[in-house]
């Protein structure tokens, strides 16, 4: 970009074709999203004001951003916010941006929260907390715990129960998965999206992929550590007829439900994404134990 007058149209059109060429992932809207929060207004508002010129401050920090996106950095982590279940959720690089096939997560699990009684939720690996306050958020009179290891992500997430209204019924707890709960806690619904990336398949990822926590992607050799780990615990809290709800990698389905239906849950089940690939998993807590032979 050099020092001439330049609109937003003619911005739009560089910076597209500039990503275009440089194989970064949808160019226009990555443009789009971009300049939209550099000028602090919508999408929409760009196209309504296509003949507006740059000021040199905001040509210089849309610079900026084009440099780090260029460099990997994911377009979220640059704007500082990532939409989910229609809220605007903070990210940044403390935690793991919500993705949209995550919603379905939810879905499922509000399913088995009432509507309009008492309900307690447990989300377990909370990141930024996209599902715990999502749950919140939904069902006012649910109860939700979340649980991370990461002090930083639980610092993010309690920040998001903040700004969207739901901190009284949404603990945060910091500690691996359900060692901070008390020892009565009982939930009728267990949900997580746990790292379930195989420790080996990290380096292959995308640069923007790898950017984010670590901690968030590894799932172990085989990518099924924490699964393991979440299926089996969850059996100590759940209620009688509870719901476990799980997502998982799009090769795990025959793997997690081996896993579910060892643990002794029923109904064990894969459910697959919008683009028909295994994304999640589901089993029910037994309401008695079945007699025996």
């Amino acid at each position: 970009m050099s020092e001439e007058i330049w609109t937003i149209r003619k911005v739009l059109t560089w910076t597209t074709q500039h990503f275009d060429k440089k194989g970064v992932d949808a160019p226009r809207l990555t443009t789009e999203v971009l300049l939209a929060h550099v000028l602090k207004t919508t999408r929409v508002r760009l196209y309504v004001d296509l003949d507006r010129p740059l000021e040199k401050e905001e040509l210089a920090a849309l610079r900026a951003l084009i440099a780090r996106r260029m460099a990997g950095e994911p377009t979220q982590y640059l704007t500082g916010v990532r939409e989910f279940y229609n809220r605007p959720f903070k990210v940044d690089a403390r935690v793991l941006i919500p993705r949209p096939e995550t919603e379905l997560l939810v879905e499922a699990a509000l399913h088995a929260l009432p509507k309009d009684a008492p309900g307690a939720a447990l989300d377990v690996c909370t990141g930024s907390g996209c599902i715990a306050i999502s749950l919140a958020a939904e069902r006012p009179q649910a109860q939700v715990t979340a649980t991370d290891l990461s002090p930083d992500a639980c610092a993010l997430a309690r920040e998001n129960a903040q700004t969207l209204g739901v901190a009284e019924r949404v603990r945060i707890l910091e500690g691996s998965l359900y060692a901070p709960l008390p020892p009565d806690a009982l939930f009728q619904v267990v949900v997580s999206n746990p790292p379930y990336i195989a420790s080996g398949e990290i380096a292959g990822l995308s640069a923007e992929v790898r950017r984010e926590p670590r901690m968030a992607l590894d799932g172990g050799p085989d990518g099924l550590v924490l699964l393991r780990q979440v299926i089996t615990g969850a059996r100590r809290v759940l209620a009688p007829g509870g719901l476990l709800a799980l997502e998982i990698g799009e090769t795990q389905g025959a793997a997690v439900q081996a896993l579910l239906q060892a643990a002794g849950y029923e109904n064990a089940r894969v459910e697959k994404d919008l683009e028909r690939r295994d994304r999640l998993a589901f089993g029910t807590q037994p309401v008695a134990t079945r007699p025996q032979g």
